[in-house]
Protein backbone atom coordinates (compact mmCIF):
# COMPACT_ATOMS: atom_id res chain seq x y z
CA UNK A 1 0.00 0.00 0.00
CA UNK A 2 1.40 3.33 -0.95
CA UNK A 3 2.13 6.19 1.70
CA UNK A 4 -1.16 8.25 -0.04
CA UNK A 5 -3.15 4.93 0.06
CA UNK A 6 -2.20 4.84 3.58
CA UNK A 7 -3.59 8.49 4.39
CA UNK A 8 -6.76 8.19 2.90
CA UNK A 9 -7.59 4.68 4.87
CA UNK A 10 -7.06 6.50 8.20
CA UNK A 11 -9.21 9.71 6.73
CA UNK A 12 -12.09 7.13 5.96
CA UNK A 13 -11.29 5.40 9.17
CA UNK A 14 -11.81 9.08 11.02
CA UNK A 15 -14.77 10.47 8.82
CA UNK A 16 -17.34 10.83 11.87
CA UNK A 17 -14.71 12.18 14.00
CA UNK A 18 -14.09 14.73 11.25
CA UNK A 19 -17.32 15.54 10.95
CA UNK A 20 -17.75 15.92 14.64
CA UNK A 21 -14.64 18.48 15.12
CA UNK A 22 -16.12 20.37 11.95
CA UNK A 23 -19.40 20.61 13.77
CA UNK A 24 -17.31 21.74 17.04
CA UNK A 25 -15.52 24.72 14.44
CA UNK A 26 -19.29 25.51 12.86
CA UNK A 27 -20.58 26.09 16.26
CA UNK A 28 -18.44 29.28 16.71
CA UNK A 29 -20.43 32.18 15.62
CA UNK A 30 -17.39 34.32 14.22
CA UNK A 31 -19.08 36.80 12.37
CA UNK A 32 -16.00 39.45 11.26
CA UNK A 33 -18.57 42.10 10.21
CA UNK A 34 -20.16 42.92 13.62
CA UNK A 35 -17.85 44.32 16.62
CA UNK A 36 -20.67 42.22 18.70
CA UNK A 37 -19.19 39.22 17.82
CA UNK A 38 -15.19 39.81 18.27
CA UNK A 39 -14.91 37.57 21.18
CA UNK A 40 -16.28 34.77 19.09
CA UNK A 41 -14.32 35.39 16.10
CA UNK A 42 -10.91 35.33 18.44
CA UNK A 43 -12.58 32.01 19.93
CA UNK A 44 -12.58 30.67 16.38
CA UNK A 45 -8.94 31.66 15.78
CA UNK A 46 -7.49 29.69 19.00
CA UNK A 47 -10.28 27.11 18.32
CA UNK A 48 -8.17 26.91 15.13
CA UNK A 49 -4.81 27.14 16.78
CA UNK A 50 -5.53 24.64 19.08
CA UNK A 51 -6.96 22.10 16.19
CA UNK A 52 -3.42 22.91 13.99
CA UNK A 53 -1.06 21.71 17.34
CA UNK A 54 -3.11 18.68 17.63
CA UNK A 55 -2.64 17.08 14.72
CA UNK A 56 1.24 18.04 14.76
CA UNK A 57 1.84 21.38 13.45
CA UNK A 58 4.97 23.59 15.28
CA UNK A 59 5.23 27.24 15.92
CA UNK A 60 1.53 28.30 16.16
CA UNK A 61 0.78 31.58 17.24
CA UNK A 62 -2.07 33.94 16.86
CA UNK A 63 -0.66 37.03 15.33
CA UNK A 64 -1.96 40.32 15.56
CA UNK A 65 -2.86 42.26 12.73
CA UNK A 66 -5.22 45.52 14.03
CA UNK A 67 -8.28 43.82 13.71
CA UNK A 68 -9.16 39.52 13.62
CA UNK A 69 -5.72 37.73 13.88
CA UNK A 70 -3.80 35.76 11.42
CA UNK A 71 -3.33 32.01 12.77
CA UNK A 72 -0.15 31.25 11.46
CA UNK A 73 1.54 27.73 11.98
CA UNK A 74 4.74 25.54 10.05
CA UNK A 75 5.92 21.92 10.08
CA UNK A 76 9.12 22.87 8.33
CA UNK A 77 10.99 19.35 8.41
CA UNK A 78 12.16 18.29 4.85
CA UNK A 79 15.06 20.31 3.88
CA UNK A 80 14.98 20.67 -0.26
CA UNK A 81 11.68 19.82 -0.20
CA UNK A 82 8.84 22.15 -1.75
CA UNK A 83 6.74 24.54 0.89
CA UNK A 84 3.17 24.78 0.86
CA UNK A 85 1.12 27.77 2.06
CA UNK A 86 -2.27 26.38 3.32
CA UNK A 87 -4.64 29.31 2.95
CA UNK A 88 -8.03 29.46 4.88
CA UNK A 89 -10.30 32.12 6.88
CA UNK A 90 -12.50 31.28 10.08
CA UNK A 91 -14.59 34.00 9.88
CA UNK A 92 -18.21 33.81 8.55
CA UNK A 93 -20.88 35.81 7.24
CA UNK A 94 -23.68 37.03 9.34
CA UNK A 95 -26.68 34.82 9.48
CA UNK A 96 -29.63 37.84 8.75
CA UNK A 97 -32.14 37.18 7.51
CA UNK A 98 -32.53 34.58 10.29
CA UNK A 99 -36.49 33.86 9.75
CA UNK A 100 -35.54 32.07 6.15
CA UNK A 101 -32.82 29.46 7.80
CA UNK A 102 -34.48 26.33 7.72
CA UNK A 103 -32.27 25.13 10.70
CA UNK A 104 -30.23 26.71 13.17
CA UNK A 105 -27.35 28.43 11.49
CA UNK A 106 -24.91 27.91 13.99
CA UNK A 107 -26.04 23.92 14.77
CA UNK A 108 -24.63 22.21 12.42
CA UNK A 109 -27.68 20.00 11.08
CA UNK A 110 -27.28 16.94 8.34
CA UNK A 111 -29.79 16.54 5.93
CA UNK A 112 -29.24 13.34 3.34
CA UNK A 113 -26.01 14.50 1.73
CA UNK A 114 -25.79 17.80 2.79
CA UNK A 115 -24.68 19.46 6.07
CA UNK A 116 -26.35 22.43 6.70
CA UNK A 117 -25.25 26.16 8.51
CA UNK A 118 -23.47 29.12 8.71
CA UNK A 119 -19.75 28.51 7.40
CA UNK A 120 -20.10 24.72 6.18
CA UNK A 121 -19.17 25.72 2.51
CA UNK A 122 -17.47 29.13 3.39
CA UNK A 123 -14.96 28.16 4.31
CA UNK A 124 -14.81 25.84 7.64
CA UNK A 125 -15.69 23.10 5.53
CA UNK A 126 -12.62 23.73 3.08
CA UNK A 127 -10.46 24.59 5.90
CA UNK A 128 -11.32 21.30 7.70
CA UNK A 129 -11.05 19.26 4.78
CA UNK A 130 -7.25 20.58 4.01
CA UNK A 131 -5.94 20.28 8.22
CA UNK A 132 -7.86 16.44 7.93
CA UNK A 133 -5.62 15.43 5.07
CA UNK A 134 -2.69 17.10 6.68
CA UNK A 135 -3.64 14.66 10.01
CA UNK A 136 -3.98 12.14 7.85
CA UNK A 137 -0.78 11.93 5.86
CA UNK A 138 1.14 13.29 9.52
CA UNK A 139 -0.68 10.38 11.55
CA UNK A 140 0.44 7.75 8.87
CA UNK A 141 3.85 8.23 7.41
CA UNK A 142 6.34 11.04 6.46
CA UNK A 143 5.16 14.52 5.29
CA UNK A 144 6.23 14.72 1.59
CA UNK A 145 7.10 18.75 1.96
CA UNK A 146 7.20 21.24 3.94
CA UNK A 147 3.90 23.27 5.56
CA UNK A 148 2.70 27.02 6.59
CA UNK A 149 -0.49 27.86 7.51
CA UNK A 150 -2.45 31.36 7.31
CA UNK A 151 -5.80 31.43 8.38
CA UNK A 152 -7.46 34.85 8.50
CA UNK A 153 -10.52 36.04 10.43
CA UNK A 154 -11.52 38.67 7.84
CA UNK A 155 -12.28 37.68 4.39
CA UNK A 156 -16.13 38.21 4.87
CA UNK A 157 -15.00 42.10 5.16
CA UNK A 158 -12.37 42.20 2.74
CA UNK A 159 -9.31 41.37 4.07
CA UNK A 160 -9.30 44.72 5.43
CA UNK A 161 -5.71 44.76 7.68
CA UNK A 162 -3.71 42.39 5.27
CA UNK A 163 -2.88 45.04 3.21
CA UNK A 164 -0.66 46.34 6.19
CA UNK A 165 0.18 43.07 7.40
CA UNK A 166 1.64 40.96 4.74
CA UNK A 167 4.44 43.17 4.38
CA UNK A 168 5.37 43.41 6.82
CA UNK A 169 5.93 38.99 7.56
CA UNK A 170 6.36 38.56 3.91
CA UNK A 171 9.49 36.50 4.05
CA UNK A 172 7.12 34.41 6.99
CA UNK A 173 4.85 33.70 4.80
CA UNK A 174 6.95 32.68 1.27
CA UNK A 175 6.62 29.77 0.21
CA UNK A 176 6.76 27.83 -3.42
CA UNK A 177 2.77 27.46 -3.90
CA UNK A 178 0.09 28.32 -1.58
CA UNK A 179 -3.35 25.97 -1.63
CA UNK A 180 -6.23 27.90 -1.13
CA UNK A 181 -9.20 25.63 -1.22
CA UNK A 182 -11.42 29.07 -0.82
CA UNK A 183 -13.08 28.20 -4.10
CA UNK A 184 -15.04 25.58 -5.37
CA UNK A 185 -16.35 23.10 -8.15
CA UNK A 186 -18.85 23.78 -11.32
CA UNK A 187 -20.61 20.98 -9.47
CA UNK A 188 -20.10 17.49 -7.26
CA UNK A 189 -19.22 15.45 -10.78
CA UNK A 190 -16.55 17.69 -12.06
CA UNK A 191 -13.56 18.64 -10.37
CA UNK A 192 -12.66 22.12 -11.08
CA UNK A 193 -9.41 24.63 -10.40
CA UNK A 194 -9.87 28.24 -11.01
CA UNK A 195 -7.15 30.07 -12.23
CA UNK A 196 -8.21 33.91 -11.93
CA UNK A 197 -10.27 36.03 -9.40
CA UNK A 198 -11.66 39.21 -10.52
CA UNK A 199 -10.65 42.40 -8.64
CA UNK A 200 -13.29 44.59 -7.04
CA UNK A 201 -14.13 48.01 -6.26
CA UNK A 202 -16.84 49.23 -3.73
CA UNK A 203 -18.54 52.74 -3.48
CA UNK A 204 -21.02 54.70 -2.08
CA UNK A 205 -22.72 57.17 -4.53
CA UNK A 206 -24.81 59.88 -2.49
CA UNK A 207 -27.29 62.13 -4.00
CA UNK A 208 -28.47 65.59 -2.34
CA UNK A 209 -31.54 67.70 -2.70
CA UNK A 210 -33.18 70.26 -0.12
CA UNK A 211 -31.61 70.22 3.41
CA UNK A 212 -34.84 68.34 4.65
CA UNK A 213 -37.50 66.07 3.75
CA UNK A 214 -40.31 68.19 2.15
CA UNK A 215 -43.94 67.59 1.68
CA UNK A 216 -44.31 66.04 -1.83
CA UNK A 217 -47.58 67.62 -2.68
CA UNK A 218 -46.47 71.01 -1.90
CA UNK A 219 -42.93 70.99 -3.57
CA UNK A 220 -43.35 67.85 -6.35
CA UNK A 221 -42.60 68.87 -9.75
CA UNK A 222 -40.49 72.28 -8.47
CA UNK A 223 -37.47 70.31 -6.12
CA UNK A 224 -35.52 67.88 -8.12
CA UNK A 225 -35.81 64.69 -6.09
CA UNK A 226 -32.54 62.99 -4.93
CA UNK A 227 -34.43 59.63 -5.54
CA UNK A 228 -35.19 60.13 -9.07
CA UNK A 229 -31.88 61.72 -10.07
CA UNK A 230 -30.10 59.31 -8.43
CA UNK A 231 -32.34 56.66 -10.28
CA UNK A 232 -31.55 58.08 -13.94
CA UNK A 233 -28.15 58.30 -12.79
CA UNK A 234 -28.04 54.84 -12.32
CA UNK A 235 -29.73 53.77 -14.95
CA UNK A 236 -26.83 55.66 -17.78
CA UNK A 237 -24.22 53.87 -16.15
CA UNK A 238 -25.30 51.02 -18.37
CA UNK A 239 -26.56 51.01 -22.26
CA UNK A 240 -28.75 49.14 -23.83
CA UNK A 241 -26.29 46.05 -24.03
CA UNK A 242 -25.31 46.16 -20.45
CA UNK A 243 -21.87 47.70 -21.46
CA UNK A 244 -20.85 50.05 -18.90
CA UNK A 245 -21.10 53.81 -19.84
CA UNK A 246 -18.10 54.93 -17.19
CA UNK A 247 -15.71 57.16 -19.07
CA UNK A 248 -12.66 55.04 -20.01
CA UNK A 249 -13.60 51.82 -18.17
CA UNK A 250 -12.85 49.42 -20.73
CA UNK A 251 -9.60 50.72 -21.75
CA UNK A 252 -7.29 49.04 -19.83
CA UNK A 253 -9.27 45.53 -20.20
CA UNK A 254 -7.34 42.70 -20.83
CA UNK A 255 -9.03 41.12 -23.83
CA UNK A 256 -10.80 37.70 -23.85
CA UNK A 257 -8.46 35.34 -26.05
CA UNK A 258 -9.32 32.99 -28.20
CA UNK A 259 -7.79 30.62 -25.88
CA UNK A 260 -10.00 31.31 -22.94
CA UNK A 261 -12.93 31.46 -24.70
CA UNK A 262 -12.12 27.51 -25.93
CA UNK A 263 -12.05 26.38 -22.48
CA UNK A 264 -15.14 28.32 -20.76
CA UNK A 265 -16.87 26.66 -23.86
CA UNK A 266 -15.73 23.55 -22.45
CA UNK A 267 -17.79 24.19 -19.10
CA UNK A 268 -21.21 22.88 -17.89
CA UNK A 269 -22.51 26.37 -17.25
CA UNK A 270 -24.83 27.21 -20.18
CA UNK A 271 -27.50 30.17 -20.32
CA UNK A 272 -29.90 27.35 -19.24
CA UNK A 273 -27.48 26.66 -16.13
CA UNK A 274 -27.82 29.49 -15.40
CA UNK A 275 -31.58 30.29 -16.12
CA UNK A 276 -31.93 27.19 -13.47
CA UNK A 277 -29.61 28.33 -10.65
CA UNK A 278 -31.10 31.52 -10.49
CA UNK A 279 -34.97 31.11 -11.58
CA UNK A 280 -34.96 34.51 -13.40
CA UNK A 281 -37.08 34.72 -16.65
CA UNK A 282 -34.08 35.82 -18.79
CA UNK A 283 -30.37 36.64 -19.13
CA UNK A 284 -29.10 40.13 -19.38
CA UNK A 285 -25.82 41.23 -20.62
CA UNK A 286 -23.24 41.72 -23.30
CA UNK A 287 -24.44 39.78 -25.84
CA UNK A 288 -21.18 39.60 -27.83
CA UNK A 289 -20.23 37.09 -24.57
CA UNK A 290 -21.11 33.69 -23.06
CA UNK A 291 -22.65 34.17 -19.54
CA UNK A 292 -19.90 32.55 -18.21
CA UNK A 293 -17.64 34.20 -19.59
CA UNK A 294 -19.36 37.85 -18.82
CA UNK A 295 -19.61 36.52 -14.92
CA UNK A 296 -15.49 35.20 -14.68
CA UNK A 297 -13.86 37.73 -17.54
CA UNK A 298 -15.60 40.58 -17.99
CA UNK A 299 -16.19 43.45 -15.95
CA UNK A 300 -19.09 44.57 -14.24
CA UNK A 301 -21.12 47.17 -12.44
CA UNK A 302 -24.21 46.07 -9.67
CA UNK A 303 -26.01 48.06 -7.60
CA UNK A 304 -26.17 46.18 -3.98
CA UNK A 305 -28.50 48.59 -2.31
CA UNK A 306 -30.78 52.03 -2.49
CA UNK A 307 -31.83 53.92 0.68
CA UNK A 308 -34.10 56.99 0.52
CA UNK A 309 -37.07 58.47 1.66
CA UNK A 310 -39.47 56.26 3.73
CA UNK A 311 -39.49 52.55 3.23
CA UNK A 312 -41.33 51.80 6.50
CA UNK A 313 -45.02 50.50 6.55
CA UNK A 314 -47.71 52.61 5.13
CA UNK A 315 -47.44 56.12 3.61
CA UNK A 316 -45.71 59.04 4.14
CA UNK A 317 -45.80 61.15 1.04
CA UNK A 318 -42.08 63.02 0.90
CA UNK A 319 -39.82 64.05 -1.21
CA UNK A 320 -36.55 63.11 0.68
CA UNK A 321 -33.79 65.43 0.93
CA UNK A 322 -30.86 62.65 -0.11
CA UNK A 323 -30.42 59.22 -1.85
CA UNK A 324 -27.74 56.51 -1.69
CA UNK A 325 -26.72 53.77 -3.73
CA UNK A 326 -23.76 50.95 -3.19
CA UNK A 327 -22.24 50.38 -6.12
CA UNK A 328 -19.84 47.77 -6.75
CA UNK A 329 -17.55 47.10 -10.25
CA UNK A 330 -15.61 43.58 -10.43
CA UNK A 331 -13.17 44.06 -11.98
CA UNK A 332 -10.49 42.35 -14.38
CA UNK A 333 -6.66 42.28 -15.82
CA UNK A 334 -5.44 44.72 -16.29
CA UNK A 335 -7.79 47.07 -14.67
CA UNK A 336 -6.72 49.54 -11.21
CA UNK A 337 -9.56 50.16 -8.64
CA UNK A 338 -8.16 53.49 -8.20
CA UNK A 339 -8.43 54.45 -11.82
CA UNK A 340 -12.19 53.05 -11.68
CA UNK A 341 -12.96 55.29 -9.07
CA UNK A 342 -11.73 57.88 -11.08
CA UNK A 343 -14.02 56.96 -14.02
CA UNK A 344 -17.05 57.18 -11.47
CA UNK A 345 -16.32 60.23 -10.58
CA UNK A 346 -15.60 61.63 -13.62
CA UNK A 347 -19.06 60.29 -15.05
CA UNK A 348 -21.24 62.19 -12.06
CA UNK A 349 -19.25 65.27 -13.15
CA UNK A 350 -20.01 64.62 -16.74
CA UNK A 351 -24.15 63.77 -16.43
CA UNK A 352 -25.14 64.66 -12.67
CA UNK A 353 -28.20 67.47 -12.78
CA UNK A 354 -27.47 70.54 -11.37
CA UNK A 355 -30.52 70.57 -9.62
CA UNK A 356 -28.60 68.31 -6.63
CA UNK A 357 -25.17 67.81 -5.42
CA UNK A 358 -23.68 64.43 -5.00
CA UNK A 359 -20.62 62.61 -3.78
CA UNK A 360 -18.85 59.25 -4.40
CA UNK A 361 -17.17 57.39 -1.55
CA UNK A 362 -14.55 54.93 -1.86
CA UNK A 363 -15.33 51.65 0.54
CA UNK A 364 -12.85 48.82 -0.52
CA UNK A 365 -11.10 47.72 -3.38
CA UNK A 366 -9.42 44.18 -4.22
CA UNK A 367 -6.81 43.09 -6.96
CA UNK A 368 -7.54 40.86 -9.59
CA UNK A 369 -5.35 37.80 -9.68
CA UNK A 370 -4.63 35.21 -12.68
CA UNK A 371 -2.12 31.88 -11.79
CA UNK A 372 0.18 30.24 -14.57
CA UNK A 373 -1.39 26.67 -14.54
CA UNK A 374 1.53 25.61 -15.69
CA UNK A 375 3.16 25.63 -12.31
CA UNK A 376 3.93 22.91 -10.42
CA UNK A 377 1.38 23.35 -7.76
CA UNK A 378 -1.39 23.50 -10.03
CA UNK A 379 -0.46 20.87 -12.37
CA UNK A 380 0.06 18.70 -8.47
CA UNK A 381 -3.51 19.19 -8.00
CA UNK A 382 -4.96 18.47 -11.55
CA UNK A 383 -3.24 15.28 -11.27
CA UNK A 384 -4.77 14.73 -8.06
CA UNK A 385 -7.88 15.53 -8.99
CA UNK A 386 -7.78 12.95 -11.90
CA UNK A 387 -6.54 9.94 -9.27
CA UNK A 388 -9.64 10.40 -7.23
CA UNK A 389 -12.64 12.03 -10.15
CA UNK A 390 -11.24 9.65 -13.13
CA UNK A 391 -11.22 12.77 -14.93
CA UNK A 392 -8.82 15.84 -15.56
CA UNK A 393 -10.32 18.84 -13.64
CA UNK A 394 -11.87 21.93 -15.40
CA UNK A 395 -10.47 25.14 -15.45
CA UNK A 396 -12.14 28.56 -14.87
CA UNK A 397 -11.69 32.05 -14.25
CA UNK A 398 -13.92 32.84 -11.03
CA UNK A 399 -16.01 36.17 -10.99
CA UNK A 400 -15.55 36.56 -7.44
CA UNK A 401 -13.30 38.22 -5.25
CA UNK A 402 -10.42 36.80 -2.57
CA UNK A 403 -8.17 39.68 -1.52
CA UNK A 404 -5.68 37.27 -0.38
CA UNK A 405 -4.60 35.86 -3.42
CA UNK A 406 -3.26 38.84 -5.20
CA UNK A 407 -1.82 40.13 -2.00
CA UNK A 408 0.56 36.78 -1.48
CA UNK A 409 1.36 36.96 -5.86
CA UNK A 410 1.90 40.80 -5.28
CA UNK A 411 3.91 40.93 -1.96
CA UNK A 412 5.36 37.21 -1.29
CA UNK A 413 5.44 36.03 -5.07
CA UNK A 414 3.47 32.84 -4.02
CA UNK A 415 0.97 31.63 -6.78
CA UNK A 416 -2.61 30.19 -5.49
CA UNK A 417 -4.33 27.46 -6.57
CA UNK A 418 -7.87 27.74 -5.73
CA UNK A 419 -9.90 24.85 -4.91
CA UNK A 420 -12.26 23.28 -2.66
CA UNK A 421 -15.72 21.48 -2.03
CA UNK A 422 -18.44 24.73 -2.55
CA UNK A 423 -20.43 23.47 -5.09
CA UNK A 424 -23.07 26.28 -7.29
CA UNK A 425 -25.88 25.82 -5.00
CA UNK A 426 -24.48 25.77 -1.62
CA UNK A 427 -26.33 29.36 -0.51
CA UNK A 428 -23.15 30.70 0.36
CA UNK A 429 -23.89 34.45 2.14
CA UNK A 430 -27.61 33.37 2.36
CA UNK A 431 -29.66 31.70 4.40
CA UNK A 432 -29.32 27.73 4.29
CA UNK A 433 -25.57 27.42 3.58
CA UNK A 434 -24.93 23.89 2.88
CA UNK A 435 -21.77 21.69 2.45
CA UNK A 436 -22.23 18.30 0.02
CA UNK A 437 -20.96 15.81 2.23
CA UNK A 438 -19.61 13.31 -0.64
CA UNK A 439 -17.47 16.33 -2.40
CA UNK A 440 -16.22 16.93 0.77
CA UNK A 441 -15.03 13.62 1.73
CA UNK A 442 -13.63 13.63 -2.22
CA UNK A 443 -11.65 16.48 -1.63
CA UNK A 444 -9.76 15.46 1.64
CA UNK A 445 -8.43 12.40 -0.66
CA UNK A 446 -7.41 14.33 -3.29
CA UNK A 447 -5.38 16.64 -1.19
CA UNK A 448 -3.57 14.11 0.30
CA UNK A 449 -2.55 12.60 -3.37
CA UNK A 450 -1.72 16.17 -3.78
CA UNK A 451 0.43 16.36 -1.24
CA UNK A 452 2.43 13.77 -2.39
CA UNK A 453 2.22 14.63 -5.98
CA UNK A 454 4.18 18.09 -4.65
CA UNK A 455 7.02 16.57 -3.26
Amino acid sequence: MSDAQKAIEYAHQNRERFSRELTEFIRIESVSTDDEYKPQVLKAAEWAADHLRKIGIENVALMPTGGHPVVYGDWLKRPGAPTVLIYGHYDVQPVDPIELWETSPFEATVKGDYLFGRGTSDMKGQVMATLNAVESIMKTGDFPVNLKFMLEGEEEIGSMNMGNFLPKHKDLFKADFCLNPDAGAISADEPTITFGLRGLAYFEVHVYGPTRDLHSGLFGGTVHNPAQALAELIAGMHDSNGTITLPGFYDSVRPVTDQEREATAKLPTTPESYLKQTEVPALWGEKEYTPALRTGARPTLEVNGLLSGWTGPGSKTVLPAKAMAKISCRLVPDQDPIEVHKQLVRYMEEHAPKTVTWEVKNLHDSPWAITDVNTNGVRAMAAAMETIWGKPPLYRREGGSIGVVAMLQNICGVESGLVGGGLPDDNVHSPNERMHLPTWHKNMDAFIHFFFNMK
